[in-house]
């Protein structure tokens, strides 16, 4: 079995994968301090709910956007199998970057254009919705070009709660009644939902026209994809393993079978 991971600034997604079939994932608060104990012991358990045992785990690929935590995770991996591997910004993932730094590009963001481009092989603009709203391009020649980024619906919410005297933290799992909220709530709910769906659209259609000729497919990842994605007419397909899906490939492709 494959174990997967990706360590991202609020979230840690993990996933293992038996012959390319995802047969359990897990999505965890990421912790700068956790150490390589830890996380063996909340993965003991995380797996133990699935009756999979550490020896079953053959395989260990990461990404991370949190360097703190790398080490930790890396030392963790280092005891269950031979040859852990990390994704960064040397690693040869078959996708050429075109960016004025490739060295700043995050490994996640190059690990979701690897998993996009290899299921649609199409011009693509993914977004992911994770702590930011990453909005990254990837040309039909398989180039990933850059992209855009924004603050996350969750930095907006803590935002507003933290910085103003009378404005609550708002639970934003259902949707405004209408646009024009008449309390609060709602029109907070209508702000962050509804704005955030037409701030998505109007940057998809200006990312567009630079494709041009180009029709790139838009689709969307990340935690919060499914909860903002029905706010945008742009988005044609939520792909909510993405990133998984993106290292398995990547593995494969380190050892030989990609």
């Amino acid at each position: 079995m494959l174990l997967t991971v990706d360590i991202g600034n609020s979230h840690t997604v993990i996933g293992i994968f038996k012959n390319d079939l995802l047969v359990a994932d897990w999505r965890i608060k990421t912790d700068r301090k956790t150490t390589s104990d830890e996380i063996s012991a909340a993965l003991y358990g995380l797996l133990g709910m699935k009756e999979i045992t550490f020896s079953e785990i053959d395989g260990f690929i990461v990404a991370c956007v949190v360097p703190q935590v790398l080490s930790s995770w890396l030392s963790f991996a280092a005891n269950i199998v031979d040859h852990p591997v990390q994704v960064d910004n040397i690693t040869d993932t078959g996708i050429k970057i075109v960016t004025d730094n490739p060295s700043e590009v995050g490994a996640d963001r190059v690990v979701n254009a690897v998993a996009a481009f290899a299921k649609y092989a199409s011009p693509l603009i993914i977004v992911d919705f994770g702590t930011a709203i990453t909005f990254d391009c990837v040309s039909g020649r398989g180039e990933y070009l850059g992209g855009a980024i924004a603050p996350g619906l969750g930095i907006s919410l803590d935002a507003l709660g933290q910085q103003t005297a009378k404005l609550p933290r708002v639970d934003i799992s259902s949707p405004p009644k209408k646009a024009i909220g008449t309390n609060t709530i709602e029109a907070i709910k209508s702000g962050i939902l509804l704005g955030y769906g037409g701030m998505v659209d109007g940057l998809i259609e200006k990312i567009r026209q630079e494709f041009s000729p180009e029709m790139p497919k838009i689709i969307a990842t990340g935690g919060m994809a499914p909860l903002i994605a029905k706010y945008s007419d742009s988005i044609e397909a939520i792909e909510p393993q993405l990133t998984l899906e993106g290292l398995v490939l990547l593995y494969k492709r380190y050892n030989g079978h990609g």
